[in-house]
């Protein structure tokens, strides 16, 4: 379980082998993390920016000031959302935003660096999450926009589209308990 009262939580990956030591770890968030928080936030957006024609320069300022707008929006919004650093033995990897609310487990953003996708550490993670909110007779809800790849992630391991707004979907996930099959009895 992703415990959110200690300093650090580990589990093993869902594939041990890719990563050195086999352990990711999450690790709250501190000021030196920064440089790592940011890189995280901006290589979710390398495409978007692609398409601009800026100079790198330009980019640069202007990822800056989105960074610096999501991190106080997400502190005045969601002021109880707690920061981690996933990590594997000594490198950053990514970053987890997630609210632990009553009656849901709200992931407020979940990503990581481009070198380290698709090796199963968001899915290590999300597991760990959902099972944390079965456990709990809780929700695991989240926001995602209508074009990010990670949409088709999130379907497969079961969240459902719950309310669609214009940019957003608002997407839930609960534990399915099984029917009963009585048509073999």
């Amino acid at each position: 379980m992703l415990e959110s009262n200690s300093a650090a939580t580990q589990f093993s990956s869902a594939n041990p082998g890719k990563e050195p030591g086999g352990r990711i770890r999450l690790d709250r968030t501190l000021p030196a993390d920064e440089p790592l928080l940011y890189q995280t936030f901006a290589s979710t957006r390398t495409e978007e920016m692609a398409l601009t024609g800026w100079s790198s320069e330009q980019q640069e300022s202007f990822l800056r000031m989105q960074y610096e707008a999501q991190r106080r929006s997400y502190l005045a919004q969601i002021p109880g959302a707690e920061y981690f650093v996933i990590r594997c033995g000594d490198s950053g990897m990514g970053r987890l935003i997630v609210d632990r609310r009553r009656q849901e487990i709200h992931i407020v953003d979940i990503s990581v660096l481009p070198q380290f996708r698709g090796r199963g550490i968001g899915s290590t993670l999300m597991a760990e999450l959902m099972k944390e909110a079965a456990e709990s007779s809780k929700a695991v809800t989240l926001h995602v926009e209508r074009f990010n790849p990670a949409l088709r992630w999130y379907e497969r391991l079961g969240f459902i589209v719950v309310n669609a707004g214009p940019i957003y979907l608002e997407m839930n996930w609960h534990q399915r308990v099984e029917e009963p099959n009585f048509s073999a009895v």
